[in-house]
This record gives structure tokens, C-alpha cells and sequence, in this order.
């Protein structure tokens, strides 16, 4: 794999929109307009250094007289005058170039970081289901997160920060090399010289720096997501030291890897600026010696003073963005697989499904069989079975049967392996598993409630302003958990907290019933879904559950054989197959 920044970048180009694009050559005209005005400010300090030493050498000037010659200058003061104002409209224009840069492409990398934050959620969010179950949640928030602000401040910025200082330099080094050749020649080269050999010096540890940073900073994600998302147990077994301990050994090493970037990325500009001071001398001396004497040189000595003042700081921010740029290259890489994950052809075609899949007869799992690699164990296991429209079927089996994994498959959320899994005959697939979804609600065993009101909640997925209250309302009455609600200050715009802190587990397990329940399916699937009620709740939720519609098919998954008392048939699996199907009855016997 071609991992060179011009082959990553190109990558990164194609993310990027015709709009954006277009600001990317707007940049390119105000970095040439920048690199203009620093010319400009530069040989505007000749004529007013000399205007100031030696007027008469400027009133001869072949190239200055047609100027004096149109404003009828006469006396040193007028053209001390001139030359004054000439020489701050110079730096007032140049200092307002550089600024203008500096808005622009800092404003042009934010906004190209937020498109490319916002498609790495909206790629990771349409993975399949299999993918998401087998990475680190740890590691995709971070990707979300931070990798759109690495891909801006490690390599967007230093980008424009490396092209416009090129520019720029280029520039100066054109005007210093009109004044003196030989100087200006000798100046870039020692300069360039010291940076490119610091350059060759250090890349190496620079890249094993970046990756370092790169690992550490997941693993740092990982332990802070692991102790505070299981906080009630890290407090429980008195762990927070381990956890500590664990971000402690992750921190330390990050720190000193951005210390020495940050080192070796700041520290040339110490011996260049004494370097430059050496030339400046140097170079003082060698005009003094000279036949026109100390005061002709004054002008010249004074625009390379303030071409090396211009220069040196360029030439240190060029370095360091190319520091920082191969500092972050290895976390780049990571946010351009990010930024590279398929979508799926409907997302692509802009063809979203609105339309449910005709559901009016049954469903079918015909010989189906799953395993998640081609060499893992099979979790289900040539599993072939007819489920009618309408029917109450409860799934029972012990942990590791495979009864997640079916509803799984029964959700499209994961495709069999082997076999076939139909609807109406027909056969769900990736290219049709969307339509199928709009038929299903699914009430899991630990609810995720979002911090906002119950209504929302409730009828989550919907836009607010478009939230019907009333099926609100008749979805609670249903999941028996309308009478505390209205019993609450804000009833239906009471705040759940995160992750519904603020209810009860019982509380949260009925929103979920909600929930299912305002979404009007074809079918409903409950796993483990009153596993944290009572009795007393869990027997009126499945009554309310059993007197809806007729034609509405329900599959449950419970540990407690009494929940699946009215259901017309019962599956029990066993190691990934079909171990006996009967009513509750046949199975109590």
C-alpha cells in the first residue's frame, strides 16, 4: 500500500467537494498576492532608507525620476515624505495579505475538518452490523472524534502554512537576489542547508513518534470509556487504581512523544536566528569596506535586515509544518480508512427506502446456517423453520444457543452464512434488508434511552416538530408505564439523563416496550425485554402485548418459561439448532 503524503493526499481530494475545491485555487491567488506584498514591503525600504541617507543618490535615480519628475518634488523633506508614506502603505498592505491568509486557510482547513468529521460518522453509522460488533467502540470514537481534528491541524494547516511560506520565500529570496546575488544565494543556502539536514536527521523518529501517538492515544480512549462507563463496578471492587494505572502507562509515553516533536520541530529556529545575526554582521562589514562608503550601504543593509527579519520566521514555519505533517501522518492513514469505509449502494444512489416489505404471509429460515468467519464454530447450525404471519413464537435456550444471533438474522442485521432467510419467498438481503427493517421494532434487554424528554424517547428516531402525541401516549398506556409518567411534574417532557439514569430499570425496560409499540410494525421482537419488571408488570405488558392486533407476529426471547405462557409455539435451541418446537404445554411436559 503507497502510504506517501502526495498519494494520501490525493486520496483525501476526493473527499473533498467542488465547492471547497474551488476555495483551495482561491487560496493558491491570495498566497501569490501575499508573496507580492512581502516583495513589495521589501524594496520599499530601499528608497526610504536612502531618502533618509543620502536624497541626492535617490533625486538621480534613472528608475525613481519619472516619479519625482509627476508630483514636482523638489526638497529632501517631500521626498522623505513620499518615500515614508510609500514604504508604510507597503507594510500595512503586506501585514494585511499575511493576515488575510492566515483567516482564510485556517477557516478553509476547519471547514474541510468538519465535512470529513461528519463523513466518518455518517460512513461508520452505515457499516454492517458485523463489522461494528467486531471492532473496539473505544477506537471508533476516537476515530470520529479525533481524526478529523488530526487530518486538519497535523496536515491541512501545516499544508497551507508549508505552501504559502514556499511561496513567500521564493519571493523574498527573488528581491534579496536583485539587490545582491551573491548574499542572498549565500543566505538561503546556509539557512536551507541546517533545516535539511535536521530534516533527514530526524523524519525517521518523527514517524515512529507520530504512530506511537497514534496506538497510545486509542488506548487512553479505551481505558477512559472502560472506567467511567463501568463506573458502579470500578467503585464496587475499589479498581479506580487499576484504571489509573492503565491510563498512567498510556499518557506518559504520548506526552514525551509530543514533546519531542515539539522539540525538535522548534528548536532549529534558536541556531538560525544566531546564524542570521552572524550574516547580517558579515555582511555590514563587507558594505562598509566598499568604495561608496558605509552610508550608500545603509539602504541595501537595511531591506536584507528586513528580508532575513521576513525570512527566518517563513523558513521556521515551513520546517515545522513539514514536522508536523510527518508527525502526523500515521494517524492521517487511520482517518483516511475512516473516511474510505463502503456505503451501501442505496446511500450512494440516493434510492432510500420508504416502502415496507410486503409482509402478509410468513417467514421462512430455510437449512440457515451463521458463523462469523469461515473458519469459526457455527452459531447457528443448519437451522430450517415456518413462522406464520401473527403468531406469538417464544425462543428459549441456554446462554450461547444461538437465540440473539437468529433475531439478529431475523432483524437483517446479519446475513446466514448457509441457507436462505425469506419473507413472502422472499429471499432478505443486503440490497433489500432496509425494506424489511421499516416491518420490525425491537425491545433489547438493556434499553438505550438518549438524554431527552420520555416523548422523544418514545417515539425515538423521529423528528421532533413531527412526534404524535397521542400514539405517545396510547404506546405508554400499552407498555404500563403511562401512569408514572403523568404521575411526573413534566409528565411527557420529563429529561430521561444519560442513558436514562434517571428512571429505574423497570422504567427504562417499559419505554423500550414503548417504543416498539409507536412504531406500528408488522413485527415485534423482544429480547429479554421484561427480564427487569416484576411480575405483577411483566404478566399486564404481555397481556397488553397478546390483545393487540391479530396480525401483528411478536417473537420473545425469556429465561423465565412463564413469560412465554401465551404463545402458539415455542422453539428451544441447543448449540445453534433446533432442539424441540411445541406449545407451553408440550414443552412444561
Amino acid at each position: 500500500m503507497n502510504n506517501s503524503l502526495p498519494n494520501l493526499l490525493k486520496k483525501l481530494w476526493h473527499h473533498i467537494d467542488r465547492k471547497k475545491r474551488i476555495k483551495f485555487f482561491l487560496l493558491i491567488i491570495i498566497i501569490i498576492l501575499a508573496s507580492i506584498a512581502e516583495v513589495i514591503s521589501i524594496g520599499a525600504v530601499i528608497p526610504f532608507l536612502g531618502a533618509m541617507t543620502a536624497p541626492e543618490t535617490i533625486m538621480d535615480s534613472a528608475y525613481l525620476q519619472p516619479i519625482i519628475f509627476f508630483l514636482n518634488i523638489t526638497t529632501r523633506e517631500e521626498l522623505l515624505i513620499l518615500f515614508t508614506s510609500i514604504f508604510i502603505i507597503a507594510a500595512l498592505f503586506s501585514g494585511a495579505t499575511r493576515l488575510l491568509l492566515l483567516w482564510f486557510q485556517t477557516r478553509l482547513g476547519h471547514s474541510v475538518g468538519a465535512s470529513i468529521g461528519i463523513e466518518i460518522y455518517n460512513r461508520t453509522l452505515f457499516q454492517p452490523y458485523s463489522l461494528h460488533i467486531s471492532r473496539n467502540s473505544s477506537e471508533v470514537i476516537t476515530g470520529i472524534t479525533q481524526k478529523a481534528s488530526v487530518v486538519v491541524d497535523l496536515i491541512l494547516i501545516p499544508i497551507f502554512s508549508l505552501c504559502g511560506s514556499s511561496f513567500i520565500l521564493i519571493s523574498i529570496l527573488s528581491a534579496l537576489m536583485f539587490i545582491d546575488p551573491f548574499i542572498a544565494i549565500f543566505s538561503f543556502l546556509s539557512f536551507g542547508l541546517i533545516y535539511f539536514i535536521i530534516i533527514l536527521i530526524t523524519q525517521t523518529g518523527l514517524a515512529r513518534d507520530g504512530e506511537l501517538i497514534n496506538e497510545e492515544r486509542n488506548r487512553i480512549m479505551k481505558s477512559l470509556q472502560e472506567g467511567l462507563g463501568g463506573i458502579r463496578d470500578v467503585l464496587l471492587s475499589a479498581s479506580q487504581i487499576l484504571y489509573v494505572n492503565k491510563y498512567k502507562q498510556s499518557e506518559i509515553p504520548m506526552r514525551r512523544a509530543y514533546a519531542r516533536i515539539n522539540v525538535l520541530t522548534m528548536s532549529p529556529r534558536f541556531v538560525i536566528e544566531s546564524l542570521g545575526m552572524i550574516l547580517i554582521a558579515l555582511m555590514a562589514y563587507n558594505l562598509s569596506i566598499r568604495s561608496e562608503g558605509i552610508t550608500s550601504a545603509i539602504p541595501i543593509l537595511g531591506a536584507f535586515a528586513l528580508g532575513a527579519q521576513r525570512l527566518l520566521p517563513i523558513l521556521q514555519q515551513a520546517y515545522g509544518g513539514w514536522q508536523t505533517i510527518r508527525g502526523g501522518q500515521a494517524q492521517f492513514i487511520e482517518a483516511l480508512e475512516l473516511l474510505n469505509q463502503p456505503l451501501p449502494d442505496y446511500v450512494l444512489n440516493n434510492e432510500w427506502e420508504t416502502t415496507p416489505m410486503k409482509f402478509n404471509k410468513l417467514i421462512e429460515f430455510k437449512n440457515m446456517s451463521f458463523n462469523y468467519t469461515s473458519s469459526g464454530p457455527k452459531i447457528i447450525d443448519n437451522i430450517s423453520l415456518k413462522i406464520n404471519k401473527g403468531s406469538r413464537v417464544g425462543f428459549i435456550g441456554s446462554t450461547g444457543s444461538g437465540k440473539s444471533t437468529l433475531l439478529d438474522i431475523t432483524m437483517g442485521l446479519l446475513s446466514p452464512s448457509e441457507g436462505d432467510f425469506k419473507v413472502d419467498d422472499v429471499s432478505v438481503s443486503i440490497n433489500n434488508q432496509r425494506s424489511w427493517q421499516l416491518n420490525i421494532a425491537h425491545v433489547p434487554q438493556t434499553i438505550f434511552l438518549s438524554d431527552t424528554t420520555i416523548k422523544e424517547n418514545i417515539a425515538f428516531g423521529v423528528p421532533f416538530d413531527e412526534i404524535n402525541i397521542n400514539l405517545v401516549m396510547d404506546a405508554a398506556r400499552k407498555a404500563q408505564i403511562s401512569s408514572s409518567i403523568e404521575s411526573w411534574k413534566d409528565k411527557y417532557d420529563t429529561h430521561v439523563g444519560e442513558r436514562g439514569i434517571k428512571l429505574s430499570g423497570g422504567q427504562r425496560q417499559r419505554i423500550g416496550i414503548a417504543r416498539a409499540l409507536y412504531k406500528k410494525a408488522d413485527l415485534i421482537i423482544l429480547d429479554e425485554a421484561t427480564s427487569a419488571l416484576d411480575n405483577k408488570t411483566e404478566k399486564a405488558v404481555m397481556s397488553e402485548l397478546n390483545d393487540l392486533d391479530d396480525n401483528l407476529t411478536i417473537f420473545i426471547v425469556a429465561h423465565r418459561l412463564t413469560t412465554l405462557k401465551n404463545c402458539d409455539q415455542i422453539v428451544e435451541l441447543e448449540d445453534g439448532k433446533i432442539k424441540s418446537i411445541g406449545t407451553y404445554d408440550e414443552i412444561i411436559n
